[in-house]
């Protein structure tokens, strides 16, 4: 099943077709002239770039800091430690956490434990609270995925208290860093990785691949009687968390997905993502990484955003389906509820825009608030924003009892605005304006004071504005060109799908082209179904969350090729992802 994206924006789009490289020809050797092209409009230059073996991912000895974290934790392993681990209540998080436990589990450490913060009490990250409460019962050993680079003073508690700290994370540092006992993240200043792309799961992922070099070299494996864990065993969870991040699929990215998923395929998933595929009705033998960020992410995501990401890190650490599948059916009550939530504000949200003069250049980035919007769905509100309106916007909601006079926001950025720098911009020009803030260069979190939010969207519209010009803020969209009726067939939609994985960097493939439009027809209450024809090529395709299109004959269409099973029998569908008449 094709996820449901909108296939028209609020701001006004144009198709622009993606330059390739010179090379085509020389992929052209290996590949079919399209598929070359496709790849060449992404950056690859050799076959080698095309290897998703697991030999050709980079080594983790590489990974500054991850040698040390690892020493740390064979140090305590070994002595019999207690290890708890400090996540993040995202799905990148819960499925670091579940790699934590499991793989320790699994190298025969007895004292390894977890614990998420609940956003609604304590926010992000390793904070003096959540310290108070993980230090509890005298752990030994706090480790963080996703989260810590910024635990300035989580960190000076957690040491003080008398634990061992080793930070491992991926977003990009402050100014200051935390004084931990290790610290394992590729965005570092000189860290030379060759994938600063890791999401939090695959930082954890690589620290424990050393850990099990460490420990097999002091012959802990043997001594304790059991076999080494396989760790492509552990890369379902990896492929999960990596593509629910949106992190760029760069080369090392996508090796460590499509590993994943050929675990999923081949029946060898675990039983929480097993439940979960269940949940979101997609088969685990066709599993695609889109089924992973559209279907699976978001149920997971759902207990974070409304209740307590521990069902989520619980569902993945189930070790039979029936358990398992009473804790994913817990994550798909939670994400109907998320749903109707975020269907309310986001049309809230776009009533608040559209009194706003897009055409001006003062209003190049947006900021939204009502009073009453929950703050675990801000994060979805801001990045329908920017898919509607072709620019950064940021979802603000109350931070509740804890802090009555702040507010929390969620920010989505663009191609060209690096929404973490322009926010770390911001912070300087107008100290004490933000209160807090992170992220990466498409999404980024923040808190602000309630009395600053207009001196604030004031602030964030003229940041944008050094970043982008009016005339560079268009809804451009990027087509991998006009296909001809005959490459309008099947067989090409199953050889870009034996392509990927694609996602964020590494787009799936996109076409564009004028055709007849024969017939239209409106299904599932807001969706447009369609049968399109072009050089007398007839085919069905699908548009969702599109109005009908009154007296057209002729239309522009961009959209991407899928294969429909419906009743058995595959045929050819294209996902809409713009039409307009002509």
């Amino acid at each position: 099943m094709p996820e449901a994206r909108p296939a028209a924006a609020g701001a006004p789009r144009r198709v622009v077709e993606r330059p390739a490289l010179e090379n085509v020809t020389e992929l052209s050797k290996s590949l079919s002239p399209r598929m070359a092209r496709i790849y060449s409009a992404r950056g690859i230059k050799s076959m080698d770039q095309l290897d998703l073996t697991l030999g050709a991912l980079l080594l983790p000895r590489d990974l500054d800091g991850a040698a040390q974290a690892a020493g740390l934790l064979a140090d305590a392993v070994t002595a019999g430690r207690h290890i708890r681990f400090v996540g993040d209540f995202d799905a990148d998080g819960a499925t670091s956490s579940v790699v934590g436990v499991a793989v320790l589990r699994a190298m025969g450490c007895a004292r390894v434990s977890f614990i998420v913060p609940n956003r609604f009490e304590f926010g992000y990250g390793l904070t003096p609270e959540i310290v108070a409460i993980a230090m509890a019962d005298h752990p030994d050993v706090l480790v963080t995925v996703d989260n810590g680079i910024s635990s300035i003073e989580g960190v000076r508690a957690a040491r003080a208290a008398g634990a061992t700290v080793i930070i491992t994370d991926h977003h990009l540092p402050g100014r200051e860093m935390p004084a931990a006992d290790a610290i394992v993240n590729p965005n570092l200043p000189g860290c030379g990785f060759g994938s600063p792309n890791l999401a939090g799961v695959g930082v954890i992922f690589y620290v424990l691949t050393l850990l099990r070099t460490e420990l097999r070299g002091r012959g802990w494996f043997e001594q304790i009687g059991i076999e080494p864990p396989n760790m492509a065993d552990f890369l379902d969870l990896v492929s999960l968390g990596t593509v629910a991040d949106v992190v760029p699929l760069d080369h090392n990215n996508r090796i460590l997905v499509q590993q994943g998923l050929r675990r999923i395929h081949a029946g060898k998933a675990r039983p929480g993502i097993r439940a979960l595929c269940e949940a979101a009705g997609r088969p685990m033998a066709t599993l695609s990484a889109a089924d992973l960020g559209f279907g699976l992410a978001p149920r997971l995501n759902a207990a974070g955003r409304l209740d307590d990401m521990s069902i989520g890190i619980r569902c993945l650490l189930a070790d039979n389906i029936i358990e398992a599948r009473s804790l994913a059916t817990a994550l798909e009550e939670l994400n109907e509820s998320r749903k109707a939530i975020q269907q309310q504000m986001t049309h809230e949200a776009e009533l608040s825009v559209a009194a706003i003069d897009l055409g001006s250049e003062l209003q190049l980035g947006l900021c939204v608030y009502r009073e009453g919007w929950h703050q675990g769905v801000v994060g979805i509100v801001a990045g329908r924003l920017k898919d509607r309106f072709a620019r950064p916007a940021i979802a603000f909601a109350d931070a509740g009892a804890t802090a009555p006079d702040e507010l929390r926001g969620s920010a989505r950025s663009i191609a060209g605005v690096h929404i973490r720098d322009a926010l770390d911009a911001i912070a300087t020009r107008y100290p004490g304006l933000i209160q807090r803030f992170g992220g990466h260069a498409m999404a980024a979190g923040l808190s602000i004071r309630r009395i600053h939010l207009e001196r604030f969207a004031d602030a964030f519209a003229t940041e944008i504005g050094q970043w982008v010009s009016a005339d560079q803020i268009g809804g451009i969209i990027l087509s991998d060109g006009d296909l001809t009726g005959a490459e309008l067939e099947l067989s090409l939609a199953d050889e870009i799908a034996r392509g990927g994985p694609w996602g964020q960097g590494f787009p799936e493939p996109l076409f564009h082209g004028d055709f007849d439009v024969i017939n239209q027809r409106v299904v599932g209450e807001r969706h447009l179904k369609l049968s399109l024809r072009k050089n007398a090529r007839v085919v069905d395709a699908i548009a969702f969350n599109q109005a009908p299109l009154e007296k057209v004959e002729r239309a522009q269409v961009a959209y991407r090729l899928s294969r429909n099973d419906f009743r058995d029998r595959a045929t050819l569908q294209l996902v809409v992802e713009h039409i307009a008449p002509v």
